[in-house]
């Protein structure tokens, strides 16, 4: 899967932490979120950033490849790693310890829609890739640390189910980006960042990306790190 606009968003809008150390990326493709994360943390405290773990999975080999090789050629390769392994697999592997202080997720999100003949793009795309949020939420809900944050990104339509498993795992929404390509037009995305502790007035923010044929100055803040045009 090339870049894409979801994954740019969940890495320029997600929240990080000086505090943050463990960091997981699940499904990480070819490594764009966790190096935009890397880049975030290191402009956040570049003195603090070398004891920074991130680690970037991913069920598909050639992406975890990839990712590597992207990892390797950028200026935070000392703390990134990327693993061609799933998310099963991962928990029950040599070294695994949890609590993480951040992990995050661009993850499937198709169900039932008819699927491509290209089996990685399937497992990209589909949810019967074995990657549904239901099982990042699961996942996340015993592996965050006591202050830990789990973000992701899907369509909006899954807000309610999304939040209502959300609260059967125990965690609970601080903030919820919704993305809308122009004004006119509903939220086509999510991004909803998760804690263990209940927020009284979690922050909701409208993202809207272009307006007039144009990026929307907001987008254009939000990503200016990032896109070479902004």
């Amino acid at each position: 899967m090339k870049v894409n606009t979801d994954g740019v968003l969940l890495g320029a809008a997600l929240t990080v932490k000086t505090s943050d150390r463990h960091v997981l990326d699940v499904g990480t493709g070819t490594g764009t979120i966790a190096l935009m994360v890397a880049q975030r943390l290191s402009a956040l405290n570049a003195e603090t950033c070398h004891d920074v773990m991130i680690e970037a999975i991913d069920i598909d080999e050639a992406s975890a490849e990839e990712a590597a090789l992207n990892f390797h050629a950028s200026p935070w390769s000392s703390v990134l790693t990327a693993r061609h392994i799933s998310l099963e697999d991962y928990i029950l592997s040599d070294g695994y310890t949890g609590r993480f202080d951040l992990i995050f997720s661009n993850p499937p999100y198709f169900d039932d829609s008819l699927q491509a003949p290209a089996v990685r793009r399937n497992n990209a795309r589909h949810t019967s890739s074995g990657l549904s949020f239901r099982e990042l939420l699961e996942f996340s809900s015993s592996a965050l640390s006591t202050n830990g944050r789990f973000s992701i990104v899907l369509p909006a339509e899954t807000e309610h189910n999304l939040l209502r498993h959300a609260r059967m795992c125990g965690l609970f929404p601080f903030r919820t980006v919704r993305v809308r390509t122009v004004p006119r037009k509903a939220p086509g995305r999510i991004i909803v960042e998760f804690s263990r502790n209940r927020t009284e007035n979690p922050e909701d923010v409208m993202l809207t990306i272009q307006n007039e044929g144009k990026y929307t100055e907001e987008y254009l803040s939000l990503t200016k790190d990032f896109y070479l045009f902004a």
